[in-house]
């Protein structure tokens, strides 16, 4: 399990709207469910593209948000989503599940491994839910980047 820690509002439009591709300068090799942690600060460069795709949600600063599922890394081959950047590496996030109720943590840069206490209160949140299947572990082969 991982953690990424992405600035308002993106976390939210992959949270609550379609964005299903984050853009990073780095590429990764991991393969798995990841936590959607908002970070603490608001990216206010681009915010007003996704501003009406998160209107009326208060966009929650310092927690973690979802859990989506990292199914893909490739570098830039053109706009495979309309989220995509040119020049960057695009994770494809699938089965992004949003939390109930957001769940204060601190965040870190790259892929961070969250604490055992922050995975098992998402699970527990899930369970709740009946949406805990995108926690399972199953990271398939990995990809020599």
């Amino acid at each position: 399990m991982r953690a990424l820690t992405i600035r308002q509002p993106w976390a939210a439009a992959i949270t609550y709207a379609d964005k299903r591709v984050e853009n990073r300068t780095w590429p990764t090799s991991y393969r798995g469910p990841v936590l959607i942690h908002a970070g603490r600060t608001l990216d206010a460069r681009h915010g007003p593209m996704v501003a009406s795709v998160v209107k009326g949600l208060q966009l929650e600063l310092g927690a973690v948000l979802a859990v989506a599922r990292i199914t893909e890394c490739h570098p830039d081959d053109g706009e495979c989503t309309p989220w995509s950047m040119k020049g960057m590496h695009h994770f494809v996030l699938d089965e992004v599940t949003a939390l109930p109720l957001p769940i204060p943590h601190r965040g870190a840069q790259g892929l961070w491994t969250p604490p055992a206490v922050l995975v098992d209160r998402v699970r527990e949140l899930l369970e709740a839910e009946g949406t805990a299947r995108v926690l399972r572990e199953d990271t398939g082969p990995e990809v020599p980047w």
